[in-house]
């Protein structure tokens, strides 16, 4: 790793810098060098100094910095004198630059600055267009301007040679004044500056932009920054509609300004095209009473400390977000932070010592604690001590507001100080707000003997707080050294009755004082730091006298002689951005094994009397052990998918995406998914908050990987977020993550409750969902658009359920399944058991198209009006053998083509359908109107996955139906009729919740197969046979559960009904055009009942649950014509006087293939309202208020 340095300024302007590779702090050569702030870059720091030049230092390199300075001799000739400088008015001047606009004399070229030095003379560059010239470097061309070469001919009328001279930069490793921009009128005096730009998004390796912001408010950029011309050339103001106090641009295309009103400014559209920029856009401070005092950037994260001395941290920014989306509360108290590269964080505490945030990680880029920076000082190898731990750091706290001589004995908060406690060590500070992270352990001196605590009411002579009204370090400073020092008698020597009359001095204001006084942002406290030097004596005796909260004799400086040097500087500012470390640095100054550090949450008193406290607490190597800070963090986890663009022109595109996850003090997680992509050279960005989500679920695109995240809004619209991953591992990792933060955030934990919806896919997914008592309510309806679904392993076709956790489901190769139960459970070191492997199968069709012409008959030479010759089912979209694909890479071919006889409508004998045209009817022989014929070839493919699923052999079957029931109900065995593939009526024994599988099948008889069949309550079994006919079987009882005999029901006039679903009171069938039929006069006395009752039509299947609620499989959604079919739908309207329902709502949708609500038996409450106490009237788990939300939309 290369040998960077650490920067940083003291309350006095002194410079000093901290080398990766070394351990004591160096401070700059000049003694005379003052500055205010400096900003580093890589390679060089930038300074601000107190008479407001800006200064430089480029870091010692072996290769030199040289610049090249070039000017051309341009001749004309004529017939007396040949070649001569004497040329047309209209000419170029005889000395110019390569375009010839701009004179440029040899004269005329200068030094920049004292900084550079002149290599040697002029002289004549002998090449030309890089080749060696024999012409004396002379160019010839027939006028200017034109295309010069070295070759002279008859018609060279003008010719030019090239003059050079190098200047090389002489004040590498030194402090170098910038020159002011001469003749242009240079900026205002600044007061801030900032380096950054050096690693834009778009290229890296670049040179870094400065920008400064003058006393007036206005914002500066310098140009012509270059890698042979470090200081640049001029300054270029950039418009701004508010007064900025202070900037900070980061290394990419980040820039971020503090307004003197406590507000935020961003600046949008910074590019290598465009450095400035393009506009400002403002946003708030984190707390809106407090204003923000300083602001830091790095590559994709802002921090901002308020004037209460908070820390904040900025989520979502990045080069297409730099406003970012929000706040989040960091731990500590600090002055001023600065971001340095890496996005590492350092910072100025409150305590005017330096600290570090450790654990800033890319997945981390809050980090988790702050560590001193523990550099060594002076030419001892003693450590530089933390601010903390000096008798007096430079501000007076709450503790001692009343009187700087009399403070608040800190015992009733602390406990007693023990004066016989030893040599011990310290504990960790368990604050409660937000806090710095204590590290390991220290051995601290033995605390003095306690004596009688000094008064605690405020004195009358109390001095005013000090509110610094400038940021000029000149000002006070000579301030501080032309005062006169004032001998002090010890304070050993004062009474104690005579303390309080001593002469006060001018303190520091603490946090709250500071808010409300309004401080302003660049304030810089000398005569603390310089009180602080004056007590060094006094400290040690008044610690002698036991005082919690010692008594100071605040002096004056009696020499501005090496001020401070004694215990370290008082720091002011710090920069890293020339600081190349990162969480993973072995940096022996930033070593968390160091002295064990205090909560920066507590004041430099409170935080010296906890140190005297007797600490038997914990062990030294259990320290390390606890949690490193109680704060606020963010989490973050970044990728590159494909997304798909549904807006012209519709095609996959890259993006970066981006999750994170901020988790607060309190263990409240709440995370945002962000897509980051560029249209027409423009960033742009796509957010979703994650609690907003209500479905993660794979989808059949293109044969990618991909999935379709779902919310509330986008499930209204239509309009699912789209995104494909590069492999399936990717994908299946995206979606675990995303699914793991929907749960958190919703506080879903466990495996699916006995009450859930379960719902299958067109891809054979597995979704659940939770339902709340809000979902079947007749008031305050949850919106069906805001139901969470989450994803089960395995893979299925159909699915049922009952209210006693039972559930079954049915392959798509027609294989029984039946749920362990056991998925969503605590790992144990068993898990891996409890997941099965998981085979499916299913059959991939395509059709063969022909049309019959009087010449050649049947052939695939169509109209042009015609389908495809080779097309899917409904002849919309081309498919042939060759480039039909299994429904995804999870499918992998079992079998080849072949033609598929098995075909509704049957076929000949060589597979063909005949019709009179595309499309219509088609059916299994030809007559003599039949002008066209299709065929289907059909192809299997395979899937394994591995869920909580457990075969049930050996009969495969076409339907399956568990008889619902209330969650009070008890039941040794349930009720399971199934439908086999080849339409056999069967009754599954043994079935328990103890034994789901059950035992064995009992066939009921039946005169012709069956299609659908479904049990309701009280034991009622409705199915129907392959022809439409609709049956009711008589007597089944759990006595006598195969029944005795079938009823046969009529069927709806014209209509052949192929599914139907049984409740409790209420039977649904839908028929073979999608429409929706009730039954009436449904009574115990006649349970087969007397009509039926058409309800809607755009139905695919129907799932009636226990309660009698109706849930649809609707086949698209009314205005969404592209929409995919499969849409969950919920009826509305129910009740005892309205079994029917009158409107439905439309929920997720695109897709969905059946729906099983026959376990949800959350029976809402009588009233409009939950009950505010007593017990639950449903077993099912009671859900907080939150998850009542929306109201039904009624379509």
């Amino acid at each position: 790793m290369p040998i960077t340095m650490l920067w940083a300024v003291d309350v006095y302007g002194r410079v000093y810098s901290l080398s990766t590779a070394g351990q004591r702090w160096e401070r700059a050569d000049d003694m005379l060098l003052e500055l205010k702030r400096v900003t580093a870059g890589k390679g060089r720091c930038w300074g601000v100094g107190c008479d407001h030049h800006i200064y430089l230092n480029m870091m010692p390199s072996e290769t030199s910095i040289r610049y090249r300075e070039e000017t051309y001799e341009n001749q004309r000739w004529n017939p007396v004198d040949g070649f001569t400088d004497t040329l047309l008015p209209t000419d170029r001047w005889p000395w110019s630059d390569v375009t010839g606009m701009n004179p440029q004399p040899l004269h005329s070229f200068e030094l920049p600055s004292r900084s550079w030095e002149w290599e040697g003379d002029w002289y004549v560059d002998q090449t030309c267009g890089g080749e060696p010239s024999q012409t004396g470097g002379w160019e010839y061309a027939v006028d200017f301007p034109a295309n010069f070469s070295p070759d002279k001919k008859w018609n060279s009328c003008v010719r030019r040679r090239r003059w050079i001279r190098y200047r090389r930069y002489i004040a590498q490793g030194t402090w170098a004044k910038i020159p002011l921009d001469n003749p242009k009128k240079p900026p205002l005096p600044l007061c801030d500056i900032s380096c950054g730009g050096w690693e834009m998004s778009d290229q890296s390796g670049r040179y870094p932009y400065l920008w400064g912001v003058s006393q007036q408010g206005q914002v500066w950029f310098r140009e012509g920054i270059h890698p042979r011309v470090p200081e640049g050339s001029t300054w270029e103001e950039v418009e701004v509609s508010k007064e900025v106090a202070q900037l900070s641009a980061g290394p990419g295309d980040l820039l971020w300004a503090l307004l003197w009103d406590g507000n935020l400014l961003v600046r949008t559209g910074l590019s290598l095209d465009s450095p400035t920029g393009t506009s400002w856009v403002e946003v708030e401070s984190p707390v809106k009473e407090v204003e923000a005092l300083y602001v830091a950037v790095g590559v994709s994260v802002v921090w901002v400390v308020t004037k209460d001395y908070k820390v904040w941290f900025r989520r979502g920014v990045n080069s297409h977000n730099p406003c970012g989306s929000g706040w989040i509360s960091i731990g500590g108290e600090m002055m001023m932070v600065d971001v340095g590269l890496n996005d590492q964080v350092w910072a100025v505490g409150e305590d005017r010592g330096l600290y570090f945030r450790m654990g800033v990680t890319p997945s981390e880029p809050s980090g988790n604690g702050w560590i001193p920076v523990s550099g060594q000082w002076g030419h001892n190898k003693e450590v530089l001590p933390h601010r903390d731990d000096c008798e007096f750091s430079g501000q007076l706290t709450e503790a001692s507001q009343a009187s700087v001589l009399s403070c608040t004995d800190s015992d009733s908060e602390l406990g007693p100080v023990d004066p016989q406690n030893g040599t011990t060590q310290t504990p960790v500070l368990e604050a409660e707000a937000p806090s710095v992270v204590p590290l390991g352990g220290t051995n601290t001196p033995t605390p003095p003997p306690e004596t009688e605590n000094p008064p605690a009411a405020p004195q009358p002579d109390a001095p005013k707080p000090f509110i610094p009204a400038s940021d000029s370090f000149i000002n006070s400073l000579v301030s501080d050294r032309d005062r006169t020092s004032t001998p002090q008698p010890s304070i050993a020597e004062i009474p104690r009755e005579e303390v309080k009359e001593l002469p006060s001095a001018p303190v520091l204001l603490t946090p709250a004082e500071a808010a409300e006084h309004d401080v302003p942002w660049m304030n810089v406290d000398l005569e603390g730091a310089e009180a602080a030097r004056s007590t060094q004596a006094a400290g040690p005796l008044l610690k002698g006298e036991g005082s919690t909260a010692a008594t100071y004799a605040l002096g004056t400086l009696e020499s501005s002689q090496a001020v401070g040097e004694e215990d370290g500087p008082v720091w002011s500012w710090i920069s890293g951005g020339g600081c190349d470390v990162d969480a993973s640095s072995q940096i022996s100054w930033l070593s968390p094994a160091g002295p064990l550090t205090n909560s920066l949450s507590l004041t430099p008193v409170q935080s010296a009397a906890w140190r005297e406290q007797p600490q038997q607490q914990e062990p030294k190597d259990e320290i390390s052990k606890k949690p490193l800070e109680r704060s606020n963090s963010v989490w973050v986890r970044k990728g590159t998918l494909r997304w798909w663009r549904d807006w012209k022109p519709h095609r996959w595109v890259d993006v970066g995406v981006a999750l994170e996850q901020s988790t607060k003090s309190d263990g409240r997680k709440h995370s945002i998914f962000f897509v980051y992509y560029t249209q027409y050279d423009e960033k742009k960005y796509l957010h979703v908050f994650i609690n907003e989500v209500t479905v993660l679920v794979p989808v059949l695109r293109d044969c990618h990987y991909a999935f379709a995240v779902y919310t509330a809004e986008r499930t209204k619209q239509r309009w699912p977020l789209v995104l494909a991953a590069q492999s399936e591992r990717d994908m299946n990792d995206w979606l675990c993550l995303l699914s793991d933060c929907c749960c958190e955030c919703r506080g879903i934990t466990g495996p699916p409750s006995r009450q859930a919806l379960w719902s299958t896919t067109s891809k054979g997914d597995i979704m659940v969902h939770d339902p709340s008592f809000s979902l079947e309510t007749s008031v305050h309806t949850m919106a069906c658009d805001l139901m969470f679904w989450r994803q089960v392993p395995g893979h299925l076709h159909r699915v049922e359920s009952n209210s006693l956790g039972l559930v079954w489901g049915i392959g798509w190769d027609g294989t029984a399944w039946v749920y362990s139960g056991l998925y969503g459970q605590q790992p144990n070191p068993g898990e891996a058991s409890q997941m099965h492997q998981q085979t499916d199968v299913r059959s991939v069709h395509v059709y063969e198209n022909q049309r019959w012409n009087p010449m050649t008959g049947y052939t695939d030479k169509g109209l042009p009006t015609d389908r495809p010759m080779w097309s899917d089912e409904g002849g919309l979209r081309e498919c042939t053998k060759g480039n039909t694909h299994p429904p995804s890479p999870l499918w992998s071919w079992v079998s080849e083509w072949t033609m598929d006889y098995n075909v509704p409508g049957g076929t000949d004998k060589e597979g063909w359908q005949y019709a009179a045209d595309f499309p219509t009817t088609f059916h299994g022989h030809k007559t003599m109107k039949d002008f066209v014929r299709r065929r289907r070839w059909t192809r299997k493919c395979k899937i394994t996955v591995r869920g909580p699923w457990q075969q049930v052999p050996p009969i495969c079957l076409s339907d399956i139906s568990l008889m619902p029931c209330l969650a009070q109900s008890r039941m040794e065995q349930v009720p399971v009729w199934a439908l086999s593939d080849k339409g056999e009526v069967l009754c599954r024994l043994g079935v328990s919740p103890q034994n789901p599988a059950g035992s064995s099948w009992l066939h009921v008889g039946t005169d012709q197969p069956f299609k659908s069949i479904s049990i309701g309550g009280a034991n009622q079994v409705w199915a129907i046979a392959k022809d439409g006919a609709v049956f009711y079987r008589g007597s089944v009882s759990p006595q006598n559960p195969a029944g005795e005999c079938w009823y046969h029901i009529p069927s709806p006039p014209r209509q052949t009904l192929r599914h139907l679903s049984v409740g409790r009171t209420s039977v649904f069938a839908v028929d073979e055009n999608s429409n929706l039929w009730y039954r009436q006069g449904l009574t115990p006395s006649y349970p087969q009942g007397s009509a039926w009752e058409l309800i809607s039509n755009n139905v695919t299947t129907v799932s009636v649950g226990p309660l009698d609620q109706v849930w649809i499989i609707a086949d698209g959604v009314p205005g969404f014509p592209s929409e995919t079919p499969g849409a969950v739908c919920h009826r509305l309207g129910l009740g005892p006087m309205q079994p029917k329902g009158q409107s439905w709502d439309y929920g997720i949708g695109g897709g969905w293939e059946h729906i099983s609500v026959r376990g949800n038996s959350a029976e809402a409450p009588r009233g409009p309202h939950l009950p505010l106490a007593g017990a639950s009237r449903s077993p099912a788990p009671q859900r907080s208020p939150a998850q009542v939300n929306g109201n039904a939309v009624c379509v």
